[in-house]
């Protein structure tokens, strides 16, 4: 993960005011802005470092690769040189920056330049006769894992972060640090008559989300976000996209919502995946009707055992003795 004190400078805090007369001698802000809409249809109002909030292009790139020096060691952290990219320069072993640290990182601004100065490196020498200070043995799990800066001597503290594919970064203390490898969530299944509503790509950032949609007519039976755990597994399995149901009944009336209706009165005589429908049975020995439901699921729905479809005569010449329009059952009568 490289030196991530650094690069959590360029990730946090909120964006800076914009710097006002001649304090900036070697490059040239963009427009400032508030909002988008300030910069045209080619350009987006962001963050540029000391230039606050400005109207910059983002496709735009800064120089790479860069030219060649025996003292230092690019390494490019984001995956294109693009307006807000990374770029890590290490001084080659042995030596160290003004600051005592082996690395530092600079940021691709609007102005396509890379931030600061490039950083100079040089080797520390002992004088003739002085005996340099003590230092303390670092744990070998530590040199091996741990990318370290700055020195052991005694009295003195050290830093380190992880190598490639780790995370983390802390004061060496009697603690001994710990590099987690990270992991990455695999693309999850496709849904069938859905939609996935995210950038295609062949691994997922922990913390990324993904959306789905249902096509029409379809309803969605499951969780509409999951998102890429730490642990490289989806915070749920995808959803299903289910599909309507017809309403198994010509000539009765159900109960759709609370609302008893004919089906033909719904819309395409169907329901959505999960809807009960209410329908109604004869008593067997009396005059009168009693209810049962039934659900909808995934483009089937059942009529209950109870239920039985009036004829075509008995719909047209004794529709006021259909089961649906006759008296309902007392409490007692329906076992």
């Amino acid at each position: 993960c490289g030196s991530t004190d650094h690069l959590s400078a360029f990730y946090s805090g909120p964006c800076v005011e914009r710097l006002q007369g001649g304090e900036r001698k070697t490059r040239a802000c963009p427009r400032t802005c508030k909002s988008d809409a300030e910069c045209g249809s080619k350009r987006q109002c962001l963050c540029d470092g000391e230039c606050g909030l400005s109207c910059v292009a983002p496709g735009r790139t800064c120089p790479w690769p860069l030219h060649s020096n025996e003292n230092l060691v690019f390494r490019l952290v984001s995956a294109t040189p693009s307006f807000s990219a990374l770029l890590e320069v290490h001084c080659k072993p042995g030596l160290t920056l003004p600051d005592g640290l082996d690395v530092t990182v600079r940021r691709c601004q609007g102005d396509r330049q890379w931030s600061g100065d490039e950083p100079i490196c040089a080797g520390g020498f002992t004088s003739p006769g002085h005996t340099p200070p003590p230092t303390c043995p670092l744990p070998e799990e530590v040199i091996n894992t741990f990318s370290i800066h700055g020195d052991a001597s005694v009295g003195t503290s050290i830093r380190y972060s992880c190598l490639s594919g780790s995370g983390g970064i802390n004061t060496l203390t009697t603690i001994k640090p710990l590099c987690l490898v990270e992991l990455f969530c695999q693309p999850p299944k496709e849904v069938q008559q859905g939609y996935v509503v995210a950038v295609q790509k062949t691994e997922y950032e922990v913390a990324f989300d993904i959306h789905y949609l249902c096509k029409k007519n379809y309803r969605l039976d499951g969780p509409q976000k999951i998102t890429c755990l730490s642990n490289g597994s989806w915070s749920a399995s995808p959803p299903h996209c289910r599909a309507r149901c017809v309403i198994p009944a010509e000539r009765s009336r159900v109960v759709i919502g609370g609302v008893k209706r004919w089906p033909f009165d719904v819309t395409d005589a169907m329901v959505p995946h999960g809807e009960n429908v209410t329908f109604y049975c004869k008593h067997p020995k009396k005059q009168c009707s009693f209810t049962a439901d039934q659900a909808c699921f995934d483009g089937k729905l059942q009529t209950p055992e109870c239920y039985l479809e009036p004829t075509w005569l008995q719909y047209k010449l004794f529709p006021h003795r259909l089961v649906s329009e006759i008296e309902t059952c007392a409490p007692g009568d329906v076992e």
